[in-house]
Formats: C-alpha cells, sequence, structure tokens
C-alpha cells in the first residue's frame, strides 16, 4: 500500500470557489475597502510624504519604489490572509469543509478551490492597487501590466503556503 497519492482534483471544485465567492460578493464594498485603506495610507503618507525628504535613486522616485513594494505586499497579505484565517475558519468554526465534503466533492477539490480563491482574492487585492498607481500617474507603460500574470502566480503561491499551515494547526 502506498502512503504517498498525487491530489486528483476534478472540475467540481468550481463550485466551491464560486460559494467562496458568492458569500464574498455580499461583503465586496468593505473588503476591498479594507485592501485599498492600508496601501493608500502607505501610498499616500510614505509616498508623498516621507518621498519629498528623499532623493531619486537611479532616476527612480521613492514613491514609485514604494508603489511596486505595495503591489506586492498586498498581493502576498491579501493571499496568506484568505488561505491562514478564512480557510481556517471555515475549516474548524464554522465547519462549512465539513458541510461541502457531504457533498460529492473530494478533499483534493475543496483544497484546490480554497487555493484558488486565495489567488484570486490576491489577485482582486493586487489589481486594485495596480489601477490606483495608475490613477495616481506613477505607472504609464502598458508593460506594467505583465504583472497581472504575476500577482495570480504569486497568490498561488502564498495561499498554498497558508494551506499548508492551516492544514497543520492545531
Amino acid at each position: 500500500m502506498n502512503a504517498f497519492k498525487l491530489p486528483s482534483p476534478s472540475l467540481r471544485f468550481i463550485a466551491v470557489w464560486r460559494r467562496n465567492f458568492l458569500v464574498w460578493r455580499k461583503l465586496a464594498i468593505p473588503s476591498i475597502l479594507g485592501n485599498l485603506a492600508d496601501p493608500m495610507i502607505y501610498m499616500l503618507g510614505l509616498g508623498y510624504g516621507l518621498g519629498k525628504l528623499l532623493p531619486e535613486v537611479g532616476g527612480v522616485s521613492y514613491i514609485a519604489f514604494l508603489a511596486a513594494g505595495t503591489v506586492c505586499f498586498s498581493t502576498m497579505n491579501a493571499a496568506t490572509f484568505e488561505a491562514l484565517y478564512s480557510a481556517f475558519s471555515r475549516m474548524q468554526v464554522q465547519r462549512t469543509w465539513d458541510a461541502i465534503l457531504n457533498a460529492p466533492i473530494s478533499l483534493d477539490d475543496l483544497v484546490l478551490a480554497e487555493l484558488v480563491w486565495a489567488a484570486s482574492k490576491s489577485f482582486l487585492s493586487g489589481t486594485a492597487i495596480l489601477a490606483v498607481i495608475w490613477a495616481l500617474g506613477l505607472a504609464t507603460s502598458p508593460l506594467s501590466l505583465w504583472v497581472l500574470p504575476l500577482i495570480f502566480l504569486v497568490g498561488l503561491s502564498f495561499g498554498g503556503l497558508g494551506l499548508i499551515v492551516t492544514a497543520l494547526a492545531p
């Protein structure tokens, strides 16, 4: 008997992802505002405030440097929070996973749905920050849109790490 088995998810994970999306949609406005508030404080307070006192380095202003870091921070934070706190809550506190697993959905489908959902939330957060950066005029090149696939991949990476910790949490 082999103790190691590769995951075998199916397209049934989409129903679980959709369920998470429908729950999130009820609180979408506060969620988006919350994802934007913290990075906006950094951009305005540190970027424009502190940035006025700092010189450019290599032709890059401090606020442009901070903007790129804010996209990264926002992306990683959204995926990690979703995979740690929200997934743990659905698994342990609300017992949502137990209810879902009574349907014809495997644990592999459920975990994949949680991972893709964490990456989706990460993508929404990173895209919102990127839109703010564009609105402030800090990014003007269409090449900056190439960061969108990377945002999703970072969400998958940090979501995966968060789900590992969630699975191991007592």
